[in-house]
């Protein structure tokens, strides 16, 4: 009887270590997943923050320096194109450094050049600054996106990277209210200064951010990479086993891309393309010119301000209201209704309307349909590609966008420029949605 008893003690034990080691190896998992997230949504929030805060002290710039309107507009482009460079030059150093390696890097670069925009004397230095700026960030996106990826459960990838990115917008919403709180009282420079804070964050970076294991793997150093697999718990074969399909893929890659070319994707690429550059367009011309279009109107800059924080707190939740709402009964038929009810929001803003509530509706109206959108395209694109090329299509298709992201700045500068009377500056916002509206009209049905 003894016996049995010890026997069953001993199970017990043994069981309940087991239930331990499994628990506590589930909770170094979860750490190095949310340790990940939460330093790359870190990084994403002051890309945010760099776009939100050139906004907010355009018209003093432009009186300080005597800038004219397509000049500011022009500055705001700069850091978009270095933005663009960023990502092709530093993408390229990534394969060579690593990750990690590269995140440090660009937010040293960004911190650097946000502290020459805080100091810059000139608008020559100033816009050189931008152009740096923009590098930094062309370094930082590809990084983020692919640690807080591998370091994600496979059934919680998709949905991390959505929650990383969501540091975009908090960290838009970020500069207004910095704008707001010390714009007045403390200057322009004090934003910029403040942008110079992600080199606090380095120190931790290389204290506690694992290396991606994918490049390690990559680089054939596989210690250093089974130490992290097994320091946190990651299955290392996991890892090997996409570095064998990578591998093997290397040419499925470009025949990823010339199928985009073909009869059966050649129609959504182009749509897509139209609304990522479209919706672009409106994101960024209206995040720098907003404040300034409001306060020619007749508003005080600090109610310009609040302006663009009501524009920017409505797409928050217009994403998560949109993305239900398209899941029930479709992407396209949000995507329609909402860049309709953006193109008549814009265009009513063109009025003098002296109740704030609905001036105040309006500007919600039209960040939901502005900024919100992005994300239910971007599911309405994948959907129509397999999996082979769905990345490629995406990346592909905000590439093109991107366009849009430099354009927009600079419509916004030409219109003021040319003393063309104000309310054309929300016309030919509106006319951007309305022709939104249209591209969404002609996506075309799924082939099958």
């Amino acid at each position: 009887m003894d016996n049995n008893t010890g026997t069953v003690h001993e199970s017990q034990t043994s069981y309940q270590s087991s239930v331990t080691v499994k628990t506590s190896a589930v909770k170094r998992t979860k750490s190095i997943t949310g340790l990940v997230i939460g330093l790359c949504w870190f990084c994403i929030f002051f890309e945010g923050y760099d776009l939100g805060i050139y906004g907010p002290v355009l018209p003093i710039l432009m009186k300080k320096w005597s800038l004219t309107a397509i000049e500011a507009g022009a500055i705001a482009s700069y850091s978009l194109f270095g933005l663009l460079a960023g990502s092709i030059v530093v993408g390229a150093i990534t394969d060579i450094i690593g990750r990690k390696k590269t995140l440090i890097f660009s937010l040293a670069l960004f911190s650097i050049a946000m502290g020459i925009s805080a100091s810059a004397t000139t608008p020559e230095m100033f816009a050189f600054s931008r152009v740096i700026v923009g590098l930094g960030i062309g370094g930082i996106i590809p990084s983020v996106a692919t640690l807080s990826i591998e370091y994600s459960p496979v059934h919680r990838r998709s949905f991390n990277f959505v929650v990383t990115n969501t540091g975009i917008t908090f960290g838009v919403i970020a500069a207004v209210l910095t704008a707001l709180f010390f714009l007045d009282n403390l200057g322009w420079r004090i934003l910029f200064w403040i942008g110079i804070a992600p080199v606090l964050v380095i120190p931790f970076i290389i204290k506690f951010l694992p290396e991606s294991i994918s490049f390690l793997l990559a680089k054939d150093r596989r210690d250093e990479a089974a130490a992290i697999a097994n320091r946190f718990n990651l299955s290392l074969d996991t890892f090997e086993e996409s570095k064998r399909k990578n591998t093997s893929q290397e040419a499925e890659k470009l025949q990823a891309f010339r199928s985009l070319l073909s009869k059966k994707y050649i129609g959504i690429i182009i749509i897509a393309s139209m609304i990522y550059f479209l919706t672009f367009v409106m994101a960024y011309g209206l995040n720098t010119w907003l404040p300034k279009l409001m306060q020619q109107a007749g508003y005080p800059l600090t109610s310009s301000l609040v302006f663009m924080l009501v524009f920017n707190l409505t797409g928050v939740a217009g994403s998560l209201i949109g993305g239900k709402i398209a899941d029930r009964i479709g992407s396209k038929w949000v995507l329609g209704v909402a860049y309709s009810l953006t193109a008549i929001s814009i265009f009513l803003l063109s009025f003098k309307i002296e109740s704030m509530f609905i001036l105040y509706s309006l500007i919600g109206i039209a960040g939901i349909g502005v900024v919100a959108t992005t994300g239910i395209t971007i599911g309405l694109v994948s959907s129509y590609f397999s999996s082979e090329n769905r990345a490629t299509a995406t990346g592909f298709t905000i590439g093109i966008g991107r366009i849009g992201a430099a354009t927009g700045p600079v419509l916004g500068g030409l219109l003021l420029t040319q003393n063309v009377p104000l309310a054309w500056s929300f016309y030919t916002f509106a006319i951007v949605a309305v022709l939104a509206v249209l591209a969404v009209i002609l996506i075309p049905k799924k082939s099958e």
